[in-house]
């Protein structure tokens, strides 16, 4: 099949990784992520990737360029390339988010179970 179809919702909600790939195309890339409480994605900056966010559920803040926004349910926001950013989760549950970087951003099939394992994985990638 050309391209790729899911209830994005209900992949979304049922994530427990901290990150999972659903998608790889050539110019895009359909990320889920699930964000426990107190924790974040960490401040970071894609020099060449322009990422879409859309927060499923969940309460938190994005901090973009040391502006910060509160986010929730049905939150999206856009992030362009070289901007400095962060996602936070402020709430006392599970944040569930779904992110689209375009172009790719991780290696097709990625899946990263806590925080600690994609740190560890990106580490790796920048040493090589």
């Amino acid at each position: 099949m050309a391209g790729y179809v899911t209830n994005l919702e209900e992949a979304t909600q049922k994530n427990v990784n901290f990150r999972t790939v659903l998608y790889t195309a050539e110019h895009s890339q359909l990320v889920v992520m699930s964000l426990k409480p107190g924790e974040e994605i960490g401040m970071e900056v894609h020099l060449n990737i322009d990422q879409f966010i859309r927060v499923e559920s969940g309460t938190g803040k994005v901090i973009m360029n040391g502006e910060e926004n509160a986010i929730s349910d049905g939150f999206a926001f856009v992030i362009p390339a070289g901007t400095n950013h962060n996602v936070i989760n402020t709430g006392d549950t599970q944040m569930k988010l779904y992110t689209v970087y375009t172009p790719p951003n991780h290696k097709d099939g990625t899946v990263h179970i806590t925080k600690a394992d994609a740190e560890a994985a990106e580490l790796l990638e920048h040493a090589a």
